[in-house]
């Protein structure tokens, strides 16, 4: 564990720092990332011995209450923020909070704005879902030479704004294996082979909870069955619950307080007067 300030200046420890991870993409040494949504998925992927979390910056306390030491990206989602000004504002809100880096899909202005201020920033090449009706759907870029070197022009324009690292996703494998070697970037790849320096996953498909799980995703668990038998017995349950209320079966005595002995004859006394 390393100690250190986080940009609220709160004294703290974590796994991993990015001196560690640039360390690590120099020695060739990998290092996974897994998604989560809340405290307890969290708890699980830090007890697990998973290098970083990536989550919503909405998220973010509550994930960071399950993980306390371990290195959290806060994604800041477009859609939740709109001018240049509020994405700097929701990138400093979750760093002063105690999040190690944040991720934005937005321009390089913004990536450039938000790394002024001191802030870890990574960026996202690639297939960026959020702009893939320019790409002409979800589909593996960086299949031709030029749209390869298309990725690593984007990876340099990153460096150059001063991110520290991005997310890669769905780029061709053998692409990446060859433009990696060309960046300081840290590569966070999903979908885009072994080649990047952080493998990353979702929860959800490592867990098997995804009824349609994209190409790249691999389970090792079976919660999607779990979750089938769990909405069953939840049907169950609530239909035996409106079924006893009906019949008159709930709430028995065993589930009531009744008043003490003779103080209902007083009540009741009480309620004639009053009527």
């Amino acid at each position: 564990m390393k100690r250190i300030y986080t940009y609220g200046h709160a004294l703290e420890e974590r796994n991993l720092t990015i001196a560690d991870m640039r360390a690590n993409k120099a020695a060739n040494r990998k290092m996974t990332q897994v998604t989560a949504q809340n405290a307890e998925e969290a708890g699980i992927i830090a007890d697990q011995g998973i290098d970083m979390i990536i989550t919503g910056s909405d998220w973010y306390p509550e994930v960071r209450k399950g993980a306390p030491k371990t290195f959290i990206t806060a994604a800041l989602f477009a859609g939740r923020y709109i001018t240049n000004e509020e994405i700097l504002a929701g990138a400093i809100e979750a760093a002063m909070k105690g999040a190690d880096s944040v991720l934005t899909p937005r321009s390089l202005d913004v990536v450039e704005l938000i790394a002024n201020q001191g802030i870890a920033v990574q960026g996202h090449v690639g297939m960026v879902p959020s702009k893939s009706i320019q790409l002409g759907g979800m589909r593996t870029v960086g299949k031709t030479a030029q749209e390869a070197m298309a990725v690593l022009d984007d990876m340099r324009r990153l460096e150059d704004a001063g991110a520290f690292g991005c997310e890669v996703e769905c780029v061709a494998a053998d692409a990446l294996d060859a433009i990696s070697r060309h960046t300081g970037l840290i590569t966070n790849s999903i979908g885009a082979g072994p080649a990047g320096d952080v493998i990353f996953l979702f929860f959800d498909d490592i867990c098997g909870e995804t009824e349609n799980p994209p190409r790249h995703a691999q389970s090792w668990g079976d919660g999607a069955s779990i979750r089938r038998q769990l909405d069953m017995e939840r049907r169950k349950a609530v239909k035996g619950f409106k079924q006893a209320v009906e019949s008159g079966a709930y709430p028995g005595s065993s589930h009531m307080v009744s008043m003490h002995p003779d103080e209902k004859d007083k009540l009741l006394e009480a309620l004639d007067k009053r009527a």
